[in-house]
């Protein structure tokens, strides 16, 4: 492992124990390595959807992955829970927000990210869509069609996955 990769795996270790020492705090992002006796670098998320959204009562998963210069350069999160949003491909999962891109800053975390993409659930930015047809209707001020398309594809898709336990 070549000496970014072992800063990337020290500082995801160092996220992980403050995640146990706050998980009693947060209760609408649970982030967790995937499998971390094989890699510090997947971690895998789970947020609830926003009250008063259409993603209310859904859960979406993600998965995230820290490159070996990870916190120099952001991770790469992807939605694997099938989701309607401007700022989310519908196919890939891939996300649209600046903080993941050019303006990432080492300081913030994976949970500062998540947190990052459960606002923007609530606050789509329609000016930069990955789906045209929700960021169309956002545009356009259509707002009853993207709220009801939303609420489907939540219902559909994200209402199945349980809420971990503590533990």
């Amino acid at each position: 492992m070549s000496s970014h990769g072992l800063a990337a795996a020290k500082r995801l270790r160092k996220e992980l124990q403050n995640l146990e020492k706050s998980k009693h705090e947060v209760d609408d992002v649970f982030l967790r390595p995937t499998n971390p006796e094989e890699s510090i670098l997947m971690w895998t998320a789970l947020l609830k959807g926003p009250p008063d959204t259409a993603y209310e009562g859904g859960v979406f998963q993600l998965n995230i992955r820290c490159g070996s210069d990870y916190p120099l350069v952001p991770p790469n999160i992807k939605f694997m829970t099938k989701i309607f949003h401007p700022n989310i491909h519908f196919k890939t999962g891939d996300v649209c927000l600046d903080i993941l891109k050019k303006e990432w800053s080492p300081a913030w975390g994976l949970q500062a990210a998540c947190r990052a993409v459960l606002a923007l659930l609530s606050d789509p930015d329609a000016d930069s869509p990955l789906n045209c047809d929700a960021g169309n209707m956002v545009r356009s001020n259509d707002m009853l069609a993207y709220r009801s398309t939303a609420r489907m594809y939540t219902v559909e898709n994200a209402m199945f996955l349980e809420w971990p336990k503590e533990g």
